[in-house]
């Protein structure tokens, strides 16, 4: 069973417009169906992306690492102006990666992505 916290994590995702109501259905039926199957302690996917001037995040993502393939498409819509691999990333996850995985800085617009994995 999903905790209270990653339950809240999703709601708050769909309140502030990170992903659609519809996506975090998925991700709820998803956290439902891997309570069962927590044998490890969990592993989180975690996405930052910092504002440069200010050094504020502006997207702070903590994903239990068992919904990734959810994640990676909730992230494709964002990763464009940042030209980061969505594949390259679940692959070298799924290869055992951990810690800072993806470092960017976008000087243009001033922002700065961290991916881990912890």
């Amino acid at each position: 069973m999903a905790t209270h916290e990653e339950r809240m994590q999703i709601l708050k995702m769909i309140e502030e417009g990170q992903i659609t109501a519809e996506e975090g259905a998925k991700l709820l039926d998803a956290l439902e169906a891997r309570g069962e199957e927590r044998a490890a302690p969990a592993r989180w996917f975690r996405v930052r992306v910092t504002d440069m001037k200010t050094g504020k995040h502006k997207v702070n993502i903590n994903l239990p690492l068992g919904l990734l393939n959810i994640g990676a498409k909730i992230g494709a819509k964002f990763s464009a102006p940042f030209d980061l691999d969505i594949d390259e990333i679940v692959r070298a996850v799924r290869e055992g990666a951990r810690g800072k995985i993806v470092d960017v800085e976008d000087t243009e617009d001033g922002e700065r992505v961290e991916i881990y994995i912890e």
